[in-house]
């Protein structure tokens, strides 16, 4: 019997990109993590802001190459919780970007969109 994965998955427009922070664990290991902000609900009257977190120079590197502020995408991500010191802290950690396409852009219906010759997704699994 096979497990299936919950997905999770939210649709917006990226609204800002932080800067690449590194640093070492206590193991000794390198790394990187970049966090990224997302608007759900552009044009809404009530529009949300999340951020993710995406882990590792190789997937930090192409989601850098694909992604702006201000693209349309479809962000799937996992959410983790850890305890320290008797307190919870959460992430949402991204593991795959997609553009959207004009049939399911995060932007309202209304609002104009450039035009997209084609019907596939670009998909970019950093």
């Amino acid at each position: 019997m096979s497990e299936q994965k919950d997905e999770l998955k939210i649709k917006g427009q990226i609204k800002k990109i932080l800067d690449v922070q590194e640093g070492t664990s206590k193991a000794g290991k390198e790394w990187k993590k970049v966090d990224f902000v997302v608007v759900k609900g552009v044009g809404s009257d009530y529009p949300k802001d999340v951020c993710f977190t995406i882990f590792g120079e190789e997937k930090i590197d192409k989601f850098l190459q694909y992604n702006k502020v201000g693209d349309d995408v479809s962000v799937f991500f996992d959410v983790e919780s850890r305890e320290y010191n008797d307190k919870y802290f959460s992430n949402i950690n991204a593991w795959m970007v997609k553009k959207s396409s004009d049939g399911e852009s995060a932007t309202p219906a209304s609002a104009s969109a450039p035009a997209n010759n084609s019907s596939e997704e670009e998909v970019l699994p950093f």
